[in-house]
């Protein structure tokens, strides 16, 4: 892999204002370190949205220490872990390699005149910490690179600065870090970090610990995503980044990704730690990613763009279950949240599938909250209604939660409870309740819900019963590059038992709502480039298994849902329209769609709208732009 250079835009301060910290964080500065950090520096330091850091001694418990050797001793007596240590290069030569050794610290900073012989200590074997250094300019940065920093201090930086310095390094991979380097896991941190620091560092952070680019956008608001118009990328911002074109030649790439990507490209899918390396893509990576998932696309799906005019039909709001990303369910104590408390009837279940069928669509999809007085009995009575009245329609609905729920409640096997529901009418299963297939994110994000093993039991039982489903992702709240391809495994296990997935449907967390994020334990979901991620990576992993990877215009509006088509994506979901669960969280996109705004998308981009069914089989091409404009 390319040699990383991190870099950190902080400024050093006699004490704080969190006047002063807004004005520093809205220039691009993550981090502030005080001489004596005191707890009204800290808490405007945090106010201001800077991470504070203390020099030597402080009053305060800061995000991070920068002490001269003589005071490492007491931090490592304290339980510090190196990862919150920097020890500056002052005083002798075996003072500065024992303080750094026992502590274990992170980085090593020292002055520019002395970056080489720091880096020959740094490089001894059992070290394992980066050289840190103040620069002022690209040169002075790429002299300290070359001499062996690896960490850059920055005051004051401007956007085109930052760009000049990703070009003049341009053999590394530059990676913006804050406080903490970026290889810290979210786990280490919420151990580690008091509750308000460790909110700090997570609404700063993207999945891989680096620091989130400065645009205000995020899945759900009612604003287009970042997208430069010639590139897929939103990593930097500067005009250069901004106005050129992607790199297409894998060549010029990273020794390992670019491997990865020409391998899948002569059908080899990636293995578990390589899709785990593609996660990790930043860049000028990202772009190459979604060129080759979109010829990967090219190659299963041809220029077909598909979408199913459906129903979601979100029968009640409350639920036993309390997830932290969830903010449409609600109990009967918690009025202060959106809207009441809810159940419909059966036969207001039954009216509005009723409807939907009457005007076009082919599928009802059920979703809703697990109701305390719900036992397996429900789901199954509720396809029968429906069934009985629209018995044409598809209906989509029970996520492996609700069966595993239905099946225990009714004192029957997974396997015998999907039997009565495929007996009943049901035609497939939703991915959801999935969020993450990771037990150890599972543990914080949804502690009360089914593990892995029971998500997957059900899946598997369902397939061999001839019911197909999805699979799902929901991504960007405490999850990582090591969660997405665990979770990929996941799914690509079962695919290859069983072959009954349709589709893989990515999920970003929007935030705004979420009750974990809204106590401070969780990321302001995904950045544009992890969205792109996730779906070109999708196509990547399950080529060859899974022919369609859908984009959710939902979570992200139509714009960007049409950008993702260009990034391995075939399929834009359903119309809807009645989808509430979104919006619940704080989505400000529609609640439906019109066939026509859909079509008119994909044409936009010069691919042809087709309509189908829930399980991919095409109903209706509709015209090509050009047979549109030519008639």
């Amino acid at each position: 892999m390319t040699d990383s250079i991190t870099f950190l835009r902080l400024r050093p301060a006699e004490e704080i204002n969190e006047l002063w910290a807004a004005t520093r964080r809205r220039e691009g500065t993550t981090t502030v370190e005080v001489v004596g950090l005191t707890e009204q520096d800290s808490s405007s330091a945090l106010a201001g949205g800077l991470a504070p850091v203390a020099i030597d001694d402080s009053e305060a418990q800061p995000m991070a220490w920068v002490v001269e050797p003589g005071a490492v001793a007491e931090l490592v007596r304290a339980g510090v872990p190196g990862w919150r240590i920097t020890v500056v290069d002052a005083g002798s030569r075996a003072a500065v390699l024992d303080a750094a050794a026992r502590s274990r610290a992170a980085f090593l900073r020292t002055r520019r005149s002395r970056v080489a012989q720091a880096a020959a200590l740094a490089n001894l074997p059992g070290m394992g910490l980066r050289v840190s250094v103040f620069v002022d300019s690209p040169e002075e940065a790429v002299r300290a690179v070359r001499l062996g920093a690896r960490d850059l201090l920055l005051r004051g930086w401007d956007t085109e600065g930052l760009g000049q310095l990703r070009d003049e390094l341009s053999e590394y991979r530059l990676v913006e870090r804050g406080a903490l380097p970026p290889e810290v896991t979210i786990d280490a941190a919420r151990t580690e970090l008091p509750a308000d620091l460790f909110t700090a560092y997570l609404a700063q952070i993207d999945g891989s610990g680096t620091i989130r680019p400065r645009y205000p956008w995020a899945p759900g608001m009612d604003r287009d995503a970042p997208i430069p118009a010639r590139r897929l990328s939103a990593q930097w911002s500067d005009r250069n980044w901004q106005q050129r074109n992607a790199a297409t030649a894998l060549s010029a790439l990273d020794g390992d990704i670019g491997g990865i990507l020409r391998q899948s490209l002569d059908g080899v899918r990636p293995d578990r730690g390589q899709v785990e390396r593609l996660f990790r893509a930043r860049g000028e990576e990202v772009d190459a990613i979604a060129g080759v998932a979109d010829v990967l696309r090219q190659r299963a799906n041809g220029d077909v763009v598909t979408y199913v005019i459906n129903r979601n039909i979100n029968y009640t709001n409350q639920c036993t279950f309390k997830c932290g990303f969830c903010a449409f369910s609600k109990g009967p104590r918690s009025l202060n949240l959106r809207g009441e408390p809810y159940l419909m009837s059966i036969p207001q279940v039954v009216e509005r599938a009723v409807d939907a069928w009457n005007r076009g669509a082919t599928e009802v999809c059920l979703q809703g909250g697990i109701h305390p007085e719900f036992t397996g009995d429900f789901y199954v009575t509720v396809v029968e209604a429906i069934k009985q009245h629209v018995p044409e329609i598809h209906i989509h609905g029970f996520t492996p939660l609700e069966v595993w729920q239905g099946a225990e409640t009714l004192g029957l096997s997974v396997r015998s409870y999907l039997e009565r529901l495929r007996d009943a009418g049901l035609g497939t299963l939703p991915g959801t309740a999935a969020e993450i297939l990771d037990d150890s994110v599972r543990l914080h994000l949804c502690a009360d819900k089914i593990r892995t093993a029971q998500w997957a039991e059900v899946m598997i039982t369902a397939h061999e019963l001839g019911l197909r489903s999805t699979g799902t992702i929901m991504f960007g709240h405490i999850d990582s590059p090591a969660s997405w391809a665990n979770h990929f495994e996941v799914l690509r296990n079962i695919q290859e038992r069983t072959g009954g997935i349709t589709e893989i449907v990515p999920l970003p967390f929007v935030h705004m709502g979420a009750p974990i994020y809204l106590r401070g334990h969780a990321r302001p979901g995904p950045t544009w480039d992890e969205v792109v991620l996730m779906h070109s990576v999708a196509r990547i992993a399950f080529d060859g298994l899974i022919h369609n990877i859908q984009a959710s215009w939902v979570k992200l509006g139509l714009m960007a849902g049409g950008r993702l088509l260009q990034a391995g994506c075939n399929d834009l979901g359903g119309t809807l329209m009645d989808e509430t669960i979104s919006r619940s969280a704080g989505a400000a996109h529609g609640t439906s769609l019109e066939a026509v705004d859909m079509e008119e998308l994909i044409r936009s981009i010069g691919r042809v709208p087709a309509r189908r069914n829930t399980v991919y089989e095409v109903l209706e091409t509709a015209p090509s732009a050009a047979n549109t404009a030519g008639s």
